[in-house]
């Protein structure tokens, strides 16, 4: 499939939404939204910021009964100017750095992170 990026949407399951929005809204300065559930699924869904037909992909926060955060073998990057800013903000905002800011050669830097779930998330910058 030519002209597609390989990721067209990504779900970080959540035990607590809030807890979780407060989260990722400190650490990546977004605003989430709350966005309309798939029939009448019982579940929440948070939007991340997305722009249609822009660059990369956009996903959601979902808290369902059945399916527990953390775990996981899905890692989530997330683009930054300077990922050594939101890498800043990770720990006042109750998540972990596994992996400080670290170079991955002519391709930029990357840190890893876990969220206040236990889901590990990575921030990706060229700086």
């Amino acid at each position: 499939m030519a002209g597609y990026n390989p990721v067209h949407w990504f779900e970080i399951y959540v035990d607590d939404i809030n807890r979780a929005r407060k989260f990722y809204e400190t650490v990546l300065g977004y605003t989430m939204n709350e966005m309309a559930t798939p029939g009448d699924m019982d579940m929440k869904m948070l939007g991340f910021p997305g722009v249609e037909d822009g660059m990369g992909t956009s996903g959601a926060l979902v808290q369902m009964e059945h399916v527990k955060a953390g775990g996981n073998s899905t890692l989530v990057y997330f683009g930054c100017k300077d990922c050594s800013v939101e890498q800043g903000r990770v720990e006042a905002a109750g998540g972990k750095i596994q992996q400080p800011k670290f170079s991955i050669g002519e391709y930029g830097f990357c840190a890893i992170c876990s969220d206040t779930e236990g889901n590990y998330f990575g921030l990706y910058s060229m700086e």
